[in-house]
C-alpha cells in the first residue's frame, strides 16, 4: 500500500490580514502568517500537532485530481494558493 506524503491545502489572503491555511481533507486544522512562506511552514507545523495527538487512523488525503472533481472545493479553491504539505515523518495516512 502507497503512503500518502502530502496533503493538499488552500491558502488565501485578504488584504489588510495575514494569510490563511487550510485543508479540504482535515477540516479544523488551519495555519495564519504574516508571508507566503511562513504559511508554508506554518501549515506543515499545524500538520504536525494536530497528528501528534490524532485519535484513530488519519483522514485519507485525497489527490489535487480528485479534489477538482468536488464542487465545493472547486468554490473554496477560487482565488487561493494550492499547496502540497509535507505529512510530518512520525504520521502518515496509509
Amino acid at each position: 500500500m502507497m503512503v500518502a506524503s502530502h496533503y493538499i491545502a488552500l491558502i488565501h489572503k485578504e488584504p489588510e490580514s495575514g494569510y490563511g491555511v487550510s485543508f479540504p481533507d482535515v477540516p479544523g486544522v488551519i495555519a495564519v502568517a504574516d508571508t507566503l512562506d511562513q504559511a508554508l511552514n506554518e501549515a506543515s507545523e499545524a500538520l504536525s500537532f494536530a497528528f501528534e495527538d490524532w485519535r484513530g487512523e488519519l483522514p485519507a488525503p485525497r489527490s489535487l485530481d480528485l479534489l477538482r472533481t468536488d464542487p465545493e472545493f472547486l468554490s473554496r479553491s477560487q482565488d487561493a494558493v494550492v499547496a502540497a504539505i509535507r505529512v510530518p515523518a512520525h504520521r502518515q495516512a496509509a
